[in-house]
């Protein structure tokens, strides 16, 4: 396995994109062991890794988001945000993980919250006398929300590849999600008091019901997604497909919907699932050469050797994907590391809805930490900061999320009573 290790490294500090990295490293495995006759078996490999009927929320969601972006439902969000708490002192951070919070609920992906809700937000805070990389920093942090709170591109994915019921994942992201959102929001406000940022003026009663408004349909979204699953009205994959109905019928009633503004929706959702599509076919075929080299097993009984106390090989478990997540993308780890995510899984003990809520929790916490966090790169090219000042900022606020992570992984009731209080067991 060190042969594939070695080389997929070699590719990734050369500057090779991930997916041709785990390709190529696994062409390239196979050709070292004497196994290169396998290689024709990757193209249907390739296919089956992509061939799920539930990965069709991917292209449905990211679009349902899309529209209500181009929509014009950012700026309401943002609005929405600012006349309840804009007017406190630094009121723009909590604008800003107040914002991160609902958008989350329609878009469910942290790079397009970071991208959306940043060229808006950094400026505006900086313009209120916030240090920009501080802005950068809380924007790239919150946007992390974006996969956490339903719905979750990355819940999906967990929910594929371990067979794990996605409207349960969904509901157990919403007590994380809110955790950090609270834990972000006491550190912004004790941010704003140390660094006695400005004050702004308070909006009236009637600017706020107004801002309520026109953001009500928009925050509604991830309401009528949930309802409806645990409803039992359609399914996890007719979800996506009802929000991409509500977001055209929302975008259309609000007089913000141009035909360009749907082609550029269109080309925008097409680019990103065509992406998240091909990493998962490539990262489909190492999950074939591990199941080849019974991986898993040989992690399982190397972890079992070494200690069988659940605590310890839930710390080890975390450590090992915090680390990864400094270098991989989310979808790419879960797809490499299912096969012996899911042999901890059963030793540990842990639920599967748990267990799936705490892994994404981690690999999202990955997307924000130098020095590979996708989102701190959103925000530095939006800020002009570099990425060593913007890092600085953000450490206090990655703190708050690896807080939130041990309580997931050490307090089961965090993520589990949502699913039960909606009579799952």
């Amino acid at each position: 396995m060190s042969a594939f290790l070695s080389v997929f490294l070699f590719f990734i500090f050369a500057g090779v994109p991930i997916s041709l990295a785990l390709g190529v490293g696994a062409v390239i495995y196979l050709y070292l062991t004497d196994n290169s006759d396998l290689i024709l078996a990757f193209p249907q490999k390739m296919i089956g890794g992509v061939d799920n009927f539930v990965l069709l929320t991917i292209p449905l969601f990211l679009l349902a988001g899309t529209l209500m972006n181009v929509g014009g439902i950012t700026d309401r969000i943002i609005h929405f945000a600012r006349a309840f708490v804009g007017h406190r002192r630094g009121g723009m951070s909590s604008v800003t993980v107040l914002s991160s919070m609902f958008f989350a609920g329609i878009s469910g992906s942290a790079t397009a919250e970071a991208s959306a809700l940043g060229s808006i937000l950094i400026p505006a805070m900086k313009k209120q006398g916030m240090p920009g990389a501080y802005a950068a920093s809380l924007v790239g942090i919150s946007a992390l929300l974006g996969p956490i709170i339903p719905p979750s591109i990355t819940m999906i994915v967990f929910g594929v590849l371990a067979g794990a019921p996605i409207g349960q994942l969904f509901l157990a992201g919403v007590g994380p999600g809110l955790l950090i959102t609270s834990g972000l929001l006491i550190y912004g406000n004790w941010r704003a008091k140390r660094d006695n940022f400005p004050v702004t003026a308070k909006a009236t009663a009637q600017e706020k019901r107004q801002a309520l408004v026109r953001t009500l349909p928009a925050l509604m979204l991830p309401v009528i997604i949930i309802v409806g699953i645990k409803g039992g009205i359609f399914t996890a994959t007719e979800s996506a497909a009802v929000a991409v109905g509500y977001a055209i019928v929302v975008s259309a009633l609000q007089r913000e919907m141009t035909w360009s503004r749907l082609w550029e929706a269109l080309i925008s959702t097409t680019v990103a699932t065509s992406s998240i599509m091909f990493i998962t076919a490539m990262a489909s075929i190492v999950a074939f050469v591990f199941a080849l080299e019974q991986i898993p097993s040989m992690v399982a009984k190397q972890v079992l050797s070494i200690s069988s106390n659940p605590y310890f090989i839930l710390l080890m478990l975390n450590l090992a994907l915090l680390l990864l997540g400094m270098f991989l993308e989310p979808i790419s780890i879960l797809i490499l590391t299912m096969p012996i995510l899911l042999q901890l899984q059963k030793i540990i003990g842990m639920d599967i809805v748990q267990f799936g809520t705490m892994v994404v929790v981690n690999v999202i916490i990955g997307m924000g930490t130098p020095p590979v966090g996708v989102c701190l790169f959103i925000v530095c090219a939006i800020s002009g900061k570099s990425l060593v000042e913007v890092s600085k900022e953000a450490l206090p606020l990655l703190a708050i999320c690896i807080a939130v992570l041990a309580l997931i992984a050490l307090f089961p009731p965090l993520t589990l009573w949502l699913p039960r209080a909606f009579g799952v067991g």
